[in-house]
């Protein structure tokens, strides 16, 4: 399959209207599109990903009317959400549709829905005519794309399309996912908008705390994920010894020598870079990528999860 880029949002979309996967850009990171009432299109996404099938996906729309095309209820709680941040990098859980396909939601009987905010992507959503649901564009645990060279990297030939945007750090981070079909709302995966964000709109929101045998309504909760091929270690002590072909990235200047270095400005540009550097640490076959850890508040608190799951998931490349 040859997968052809373009800059166009009307040629992108009709590969969508054609049945096909579209990569393009939001404000967080790189989606891969289908639509979502298309079981043999939803299938592309699976395979292009190599994802797997009990790993619900996401619905993106381009206008409000079509949330109630994806829902049955929008619940109090998700309407006040969606007054005060939509469009936004914010996901939020509800009943399905009977309409939508049980191949979007890994089976259950909720699907999450959000509206992007960047033009690209709104424009490009209302040219599909249809929501579609939408993972992170890349090859499943591997770090999420901030540009599209990072989509091409891992998904052409498996896929039709990609819109071709520029880099999606203005967040970096793909979204928060609230939970709205319970009576407080529930953080099920941590992002730029964050629990005291939420709190102000509706204060009885809490986080999500995972029962161990339960199935996760939100990606990003059960399988492995953002890792690159080095293996990731988290330090808050910044004296500490390397081996060769190391990076770091973090807050504060570390006492070692390293083979790449990465000193954000903020916690907010530390979220918005780190997938990014980890992609540049795999061109450049670093082994061991040294993260300084940050408090577990606001962002830091999206960030930390990241990071986490990339250290459980990491494994020094020969």
């Amino acid at each position: 399959m040859k997968t052809v880029l373009t800059k166009s949002p009307i040629e992108a979309a009709e590969f969508i209207k054609r049945g096909g996967a579209v990569a393009f850009p939001t404000e967080t990171v790189y989606g891969l599109g289908a639509n979502v009432f298309d079981e043999k299109a939803i299938g592309k996404i699976f395979e292009a990903k190599k994802r797997p099938n009990d790993n619900p996906l996401i619905a993106h729309v381009g206008n409000f009317g079509q949330i109630e095309a994806l829902v049955s209820e929008i619940t109090p709680s998700a309407q006040k959400f969606i007054e005060a941040f939509f469009p936004a990098p914010l996901t939020l859980v509800l009943p399905k549709a009977e309409r939508v396909p049980f191949a979007a939601t890994a089976h259950l009987e909720t699907i999450g829905v959000r509206m992007p905010k960047t033009a690209l992507a709104l424009e490009f959503l209302r040219h599909c005519e249809t929501p579609l649901v939408a993972p992170s564009a890349n090859l499943s645990g591997r770090p999420s794309p901030t540009t599209w060279q990072a989509v091409y990297e891992d998904l052409t030939g498996r896929i039709e399309c990609i819109l071709q945007g520029g880099e999606t750090t203005e967040i970096g981070l793909e979204s928060t996912v609230v939970d709205c079909t319970a009576n407080a709302p529930l953080i099920l995966r941590a992002g730029s908008i964050t629990l005291e964000d939420l709190q102000k709109i509706v204060p009885d929101t809490r986080i999500y705390r995972a029962s161990k045998n339960e199935q996760p309504k939100s990606p990003g909760l059960k399988h492995r994920h953002y890792s690159p091929r080095a293996r990731v270690v988290l330090v808050s002590d910044l004296r500490f010894r390397v081996s060769n072909r190391s990076a770091y990235i973090g807050l504060n200047e570390p006492c070692e020598k390293f083979d790449l270095i990465k000193i954000c400005r903020s916690v907010e540009d530390y979220a918005h870079q780190f997938f990014k550097f980890f992609r540049e640490c795999d061109h450049r076959h670093i082994r061991e990528i040294y993260c300084e850890t940050v408090e577990e508040k606001g962002i830091g608190l999206a960030l930390m999860d990241r990071l986490k799951r990339a250290a459980e998931g990491g494994a020094a490349s020969s």
